[in-house]
């Protein structure tokens, strides 16, 4: 029988033209997998052994060493440490214990049987080493032919290798058919994944700076660089580019004479319109580009909230917000910036109500009356720790204050900040531990949080995204999933 199994190895190894270790490395699986079936409702860990020169071949069962603390996830397949030890004195965590059992005959699994175990191992060797030599060209982007329809995706058939374009990852309306020709961003690959590894993208904003980048040498020779890109696909999108050669324009030379590179990109991309911004290193000015073709009045930073409150006219406002907000948000997402959208009446409005705060907060914190309060407020200051923690000669320079109204203002900053430091720990100490306990929340939030009245997990689970985003200056994303994730006791066993 040995002899037998040794010319079934070399048989099938000319037959396929595989490494004979290859062949007998599925004879082992084969045997190992019928071997299992010996151990009804058992999940047994099994090794057979061949020798590669006579043919004979020993089995075990094995299990792996873990940690006394991790405990038993697999308990047909593990052991305890501390239980290994008493087997095998010097045993390590994951090292294995083997017990020799008595192996299963080659006739028992049946030739037919171990043939397909042994030639489904070959395919997935051939597979890899397929897929391997495709990755190893370095390619971004497949190009191929749309093969079949899988569940809803799309199977690209390139060469020998396939790829799957899923639902989620096309151009919206886009109608793709057997035997189109199509191209795709390369997003990873996933061997776990039957048939079809590459997982492929044509909307994600990789794809479409890979296209420039093949469209554009200057690009590929460090000329010319693409910093961001965002995009609405199959409708619009935007880039910011920048050029590292003075003598090289960014946004003509990625136009391309009479708009041809532009053009390939488009029309690769069902259509979709390409706005090319210049990066600045200036948030304001590259928030400014990217709001294009709308003119901007006036642009007001906000460092600690990571957001700007941009001006426009009446005319441009429209044109600003795009249909369906559409200019915005990808000038947002572009800059990583929050744009805020606003005409001259409401950013005057804006200006007041914060004017009206700030002229409240120094005239209740630092007990001084509105003149004190509106020279500080003209001069730039808006915040209690800017008086306290201000250089003390910039204050001096305040034409209406001496010396002596400066200090007395700073120590006034000061004792406020710590009042409001300890009613905020009062406060904080005060939200319950299954809020503190809710994932995603920082010692930050839980302040901010307090400081609203916001004190258990319920409480927080009431709110809207507006109304959590206005407390704590999160992203309407971040909002949305922090009170989701609160709601989800509500309703645990429900399903």
């Amino acid at each position: 029988m040995n002899r037998e199994l040794l010319m079934l190895v070399e048989a099938i190894s000319r037959e396929k033209n595989v490494e004979r270790d290859l062949v007998i490395g599925a004879v082992e699986s084969a045997l190992a997998q019928a071997t299992k079936k010996l151990y009804p409702g058992q999940d047994v860990d099994i090794r057979v052994a061949i020798d590669r020169d006579s043919g004979s071949y020993e089995t075990f069962r094995r299990w792996h060493v873990v940690p006394d603390e991790a405990g038993l996830q697999l308990p047909d397949q593990e052991i305890l440490l501390f239980e290994a030890l008493e087997q095998i004195p010097d045993i390590e965590v994951d090292e294995y214990i083997e017990e020799s059992i008595e192996s299963v005959p080659i006739g028992r699994i049946g030739a037919m049987a171990a043939k397909q175990v042994i030639l489904q191992k070959i395919r997935d060797a051939e597979r890899e080493m397929l897929l391997s030599e495709f990755m190893a060209r370095g390619e971004k982007i497949l190009v191929g032919t749309v093969k079949r329809m899988d569940k809803g995706d799309i199977i690209v058939e390139s060469g020998r290798v396939e790829g799957r374009l899923r639902r989620g990852e096309m151009i919206p309306k886009e109608n793709l058919r057997n035997g189109d020709r199509v191209r795709a961003m390369i997003m990873e690959v996933d061997l776990t994944l039957r048939g079809a590894p590459i997982i492929l993208s044509r909307s994600s904003p990789a794809f479409m700076v890979e296209l420039f980048r093949q469209e554009v040498p200057e690009i590929e020779q460090g000329l010319l660089e693409i910093k961001s890109c965002a995009r609405d696909p199959g409708s619009r999108a935007k880039i910011a580019v920048l050029s590292h050669d003075k003598r090289v324009d960014p946004i003509g030379t990625c136009v391309g004479v009479r708009g041809t590179r532009v053009n390939g990109v488009t029309n690769e991309l069902a259509g979709e319109r390409v706005d090319i911004v210049l990066w600045s290193e200036d948030p304001a000015q590259f928030v400014i580009g990217a709001l294009a073709p709308a003119n901007v009045q006036s642009i007001v930073v906000d460092e600690e909230k990571h957001a700007m409150d941009v001006v426009v006219d009446e005319e441009n406002l429209a044109i600003a917000i795009g249909r369906g907000g559409q200019n915005v948000r990808l000038a947002s997402d572009l800059t990583g910036w929050k744009i805020n959208i606003m005409d001259a009446a409401e950013s005057a409005q804006k200006h007041a109500d914060e004017t009206t705060g700030s002229r409240a907060l120094f005239m209740e914190k630092l007990d001084v009356d509105q003149e004190i309060a509106d020279i500080l407020i003209e001069e730039g200051f808006t915040s209690l720790e800017e008086v306290a923690y201000v250089p003390i000669q910039e204050m001096l320079e305040i034409e209406s204050f001496d010396e002596d109204t400066v200090n007395e203002l700073r120590t006034r900053a000061k004792d406020a900040l710590l009042t409001m430091e300890i009613a905020r720990e009062e406060s904080v100490g005060e939200v319950s531990q299954d809020l503190r306990d809710l994932e995603g929340l920082t010692p930050e939030l839980i302040a901010k949080l307090a400081e609203a009245g916001i004190q258990t997990r319920d409480d927080l689970a009431d709110l809207a995204t507006d109304e959590l985003t206005d407390i704590t200056g999160q992203p309407e994303d971040e909002a949305t999933a922090l009170i989701m994730k609160a709601r989800e006791h509500w309703f645990a066993g429900q399903a």
